[in-house]
């Protein structure tokens, strides 16, 4: 485990620009490799779910070009068993590519990633920066950073800010919820099925797009325990922590049944959570329901 850093010293700050803009500049060719690494690897991430050639390959690109930063120590990413390290004080975990079984009917996507003072697996209170690129109609990029969240959008690599204060909604109106109503616990059921009543459905199998809805629009994102997976089936390293330090950044609210998820800390690299994301009341709700 690294010593603690002072987020607020000056070159921890440059080199969390600098792995803000190294992925911005990336996207394009990630994007590149969607178009073009359209097959299957016949391969599998840790946690035993299939990859694409487009997984890897984002996550080559970003393994290669966010460990050339002078400032950052190690590289993590969903599509690798161990941490990659080199020399420096800052450590950066990466979805590469979220939502990648999204790809055959061209549906949305996009790179999740989390900048953290102490290298991975580590608590969600070590963070210093996260955010989250979509590939969709226009490639866009969120990034929440000393407590405020801020929307760019993207091209050809360059950044264009087109929201300086990302705030979730006061009013809710969309909710998206994985696992499937057969699989939701008896604790869940009630109180999901009470929220279905009273928002609108928006779910798209990526996560990046699900939260996106809530940022944009207020509402819930949950994957839950489930009856046959208590544990969740989402990365809590690797999208829980960013995502939650993103909507509680904007104002919401995060949880994993049991407090805070960036109070949550993981005992593995790849350690699954049930995952609760939202405005305040929806989030207090649930938890209530479902409190472990």
């Amino acid at each position: 485990m690294s010593e603690s850093l002072d987020a607020s010293a000056p070159n921890a700050d440059a080199t969390v620009a600098q792995v803000i803009d190294t992925i911005a500049e990336t996207t394009s060719d990630v994007r590149t490799a969607i178009f073009t690494e359209r097959g299957h690897s016949d391969s599998v991430n840790p946690t035993g779910d299939e990859q694409l050639a487009a997984d890897l390959r984002a996550d080559e690109i970003f393994e290669q070009r966010l460990l050339a930063i002078d400032g950052v120590a190690s590289y993590a990413s969903e599509e690798r068993e161990d941490v990659t390290t080199a020399t420096g004080r800052l450590h950066v975990a990466v979805d590469p590519l979220d939502g990648s079984s999204n790809l055959e009917p061209n549906s949305g996507m996009g790179t999740i990633f989390a900048v953290y003072t102490e290298r991975p697996p580590t608590s969600g209170r070590n963070l210093v920066a996260a955010g989250f690129v979509i590939y969709g109609p226009v490639t866009s990029m969120l990034v929440a950073r000393d407590d405020r969240v801020r929307e760019y959008l993207l091209e050809d690599g360059e950044k264009r800010l087109v929201d300086n204060e990302v705030t979730v909604p006061e009013d809710p109106t969309v909710f998206g919820f994985g696992g499937g109503v057969d699989s939701w616990t008896d604790e869940f059921e009630p109180v999901a099925e009470e929220i279905r009543e009273e928002l609108k459905l928006r779910y798209g199998g990526a996560m990046v797009a699900d939260i996106n809805q809530v940022l944009t629009y207020g509402g819930v994102f949950a994957y839950p325990a489930l009856e046959s997976r208590p544990e969740g089936k989402l990365r809590l390293q690797f999208e829980g922590h960013p995502m939650a330090y993103i909507v509680e950044s904007a104002g919401g609210s995060s949880s994993n049944g049991d407090g805070s998820l960036l109070s949550a800390e993981p005992d593995g690299l790849h350690e699954r959570t049930p995952l609760y994301l939202g405005n305040d009341e929806l989030i207090d709700r649930i938890e209530s329901a479902v409190e472990r």
